[in-house]
């Protein structure tokens, strides 16, 4: 890479690339100026250079190749360090989740567990796996969180209606998802191997339910995980804006439909980053869940309970990794959505980043450097 081209592709640190062009003779690259909207998105309490902190943002918004950024949130130290939004966007505006919202059901799981409603290593309370001679019932509570149940799936099929989760969703299983899901065979022996599947954590919202509540009716098994989640978690973090869907049969769409504001997302970054607790100090859900919630699977070093994490992938380029290990620190871990959402946690630099938006495959791993870029302004501790 040529040095002008580093510079332009922030493969240097401005002042030093700016330096170093000028002492061989190149013209300096200047920098557009920021804008207001720019600057204002940046609180007094950033923990970090304003106007470099901005920058990073505002290229989140601007720079070419990264996709449509529609919200921004940055906590630093338990503070608001900066807030931006898209046009049509708002701090009111409830954005979907998609997978993110299966890291919430991670810890729906975990507050049961802790509750002695279920158990970790037993095997996965699904009615129709406890049938004599059911290979599926070995298939444990911990292979379900981590991915590794064996059951048969295709997370994104070609064509896509060829894909586990579409048909799931919005073809033949979506009137009963977790029926569907459950009903799949092995494919793999429980525990061998990961795969990534929407379909399980579908499963494990039904297990949730049938944990609540002993009635099989739609609506008493959406009341009863709607209230748990609101009166356990939702509330107590301040998350008022959360909005959780269910299929007609009442189970939680524990894997991509849930709904809350950038800040609200923010929140539940937070609650993550400090291990279970409330901004109040309340423990709502046990610090040794999310310290499992954010340990590498045997069968995948990326993946804890429900939670991406940025650990190396043995024998894979760096560009192939969801996140970016070598960016940031390994402790880092993230919700992940599709095309384009993150709560990105960073506990050791006292960071949650939340960046919401639409970028297909292509402009997210751009888009994450990006990202990246505004983490690096955060020294870790």
């Amino acid at each position: 890479m040529t040095l002008r081209a580093a510079v332009l592709n922030r493969a240097l640190p401005p002042t030093l690339a700016l330096l170093m062009l000028a002492g061989c003779g190149a013209a300096p690259v200047a920098e557009v100026p920021l804008t207001d909207e720019a600057k204002a998105a940046v609180t007094g309490d950033a923990g970090a250079p304003k106007d470099r902190l901005a920058r990073e943002i505002d290229d989140l918004f601007t720079k070419p190749g990264l996709g449509e950024t529609r919200a921004v949130v940055v906590m630093a130290n338990g503070k608001l360090a900066a807030e931006r939004y898209g046009p049509g966007y708002s701090k009111d505006t409830r954005f979907i989740s998609w997978s993110m919202a299966k890291t919430v059901t991670g810890v729906l799981i975990g507050m049961l567990v802790a509750d002695g409603l279920l158990a970790l290593d037993a095997p996965a309370p699904v009615p129709l796996w406890q049938r004599q001679g059911d290979p599926r019932g070995e298939v444990t509570l911990r292979h379900l969180l981590q991915m590794r149940s064996g059951l048969r799936h295709t997370e994104s099929g070609d064509p896509p209606y060829e894909s586990s989760e579409v048909r799931m969703l919005f073809l033949d299983g979506r009137d009963n998802m977790a029926k569907w899901a459950e009903e799949q065979p092995l494919e793999a022996e429980p525990g061998k191997q990961f795969e990534y599947s929407s379909n399980t954590s579908v499963i494990l919202a039904d297990i949730a339910a049938r944990a609540l509540t002993t009635s099989d009716k739609p609506e008493a098994r959406r009341k009863a995980v709607a209230d748990y989640l609101r009166q356990r978690l939702f509330g107590p973090l301040g998350m008022t804006s959360m909005v959780p869907e269910f299929d007609a049969s009442g189970t939680l769409i524990g894997g991509s439909l849930m709904h809350a504001t950038a800040r609200d997302w923010a929140k539940f970054g937070e609650f993550l980053r400090r291990k279970g607790r409330a901004p109040g100090g309340e423990q709502l859900v046990p610090q040794r869940w999310v310290e499992a919630m954010v340990t590498p699977s045997p069968r995948s070093p990326h993946y804890g309970f429900q939670t991406w994490l940025n650990r190396p992938i043995p024998g894979r380029a760096a560009e192939e990794h969801p996140l970016f290990p070598d960016r940031a620190p390994e402790s880092l871990f993230s919700l992940i959505g599709h095309m384009g959402q993150y709560v990105l946690v960073s506990p050791s630099q006292q960071v949650t980043l939340v960046r919401l938006g639409h970028s297909d495959a292509a402009q997210r791993p751009p888009m994450l450097q990006q990202a990246a870029d505004v983490l690096e302004l955060y020294p870790a501790r």
